[in-house]
């Protein structure tokens, strides 16, 4: 399962998605995560769901990815549907059992919610997926350039979310291989009850912790010696160039805010 988690991972390409400015897409995967919320109706989720399939289709990335980037944070995304789909109450009233309520207006809520939690997904994944790490880096540093007048390390957070992002396949790879080395050794993960689950886990945080640690220390003396002292006074090798398509971009965006307004019921 680890090796499917595609979150944090960049894949190469020359896709209209992949030549956008790292600040458009940053800001345009913000954006839609925040109009999202507009959503209400049938109308708008398949608005929505067309504009993602687009983006999908323009970055020229297989869906396969997607789908299987997913497939981790199913259940995640199944409980919170069934919570939502047992606890609310409405008109239409299908079974009753003591706290728990089965209603046409929870079944359409838990659907609704399932969507959202899908597009989003999709939609960060697509941003994580066509944009180096470096790149967005480089563009939540410029996005928060505003702070540094008030004294917030601008650079220093936007290196952390940098480095957090490109470690996070690094990390799973590493638990994939701790994993399947203390499979060998007798170790299952997944059986028994939840004590004995919670008790095979040790053996696998233990060591990661311990790897994390490690090439922890092994990246600051990396940068320690390369004589990175912080954002103060640097130099920029990559320059972000702001295009027409990145204007079109943002402008599709805001046309689908304004889409939303006017299809919410």
């Amino acid at each position: 399962m680890m090796d499917k988690l595609i979150f944090g991972r960049y894949i190469p390409g020359s896709s209209l998605i992949h030549r956008l400015d790292p600040r458009t897409k940053l800001m345009g995967a913000i954006f839609f995560i925040i109009i999202i919320f507009l959503a209400n109706n049938v109308w708008t989720y398949l608005t929505l769901a067309l504009f993602v399939a687009l983006a999908v289709g323009l970055s020229k990335i297989k869906v396969s990815f997607f789908i299987n980037g997913i497939k981790p944070l199913i259940w995640l995304i199944l409980f919170t549907v069934i919570l939502q789909i047992l606890f609310t109450s409405g008109q239409t009233i299908y079974f009753r059992f003591g706290p728990f309520i089965l209603s046409e207006e929870g079944l359409i809520n838990g659907a609704f919610i399932f969507m959202r939690f899908v597009l989003i997904i999709f939609m960060s994944t697509l941003l994580t997926l066509t944009t180096m790490p470096l790149s967005l880096s480089d563009a939540i540093e410029y996005l928060l350039r505003p702070l540094a007048v008030i004294k917030v390390p601008v650079h220093e957070i936007a290196l952390m979310l940098s480095i957090a992002l490109r470690f996070v396949p690094t990390l799973m790879d590493e638990t994939e291989k701790i994993m399947n080395a203390q499979r060998a050794r007798g170790i299952d993960f997944g059986e028994g009850n939840l004590y004995e689950q919670m008790k095979s886990i040790v053996p696998l945080l233990i060591p990661l912790f311990v790897s994390s640690f490690n090439r922890a220390e092994e990246l600051a003396t990396a940068m320690e010696a390369r004589g990175y002292k912080g954002g103060e006074g640097r130099s920029k090798y990559r320059q972000l160039s702001w295009e027409t398509k990145d204007t079109v971009t943002i402008i599709a965006f805001l046309g689908l805010a304004v889409l939303l307004l006017l299809l919410k019921t």
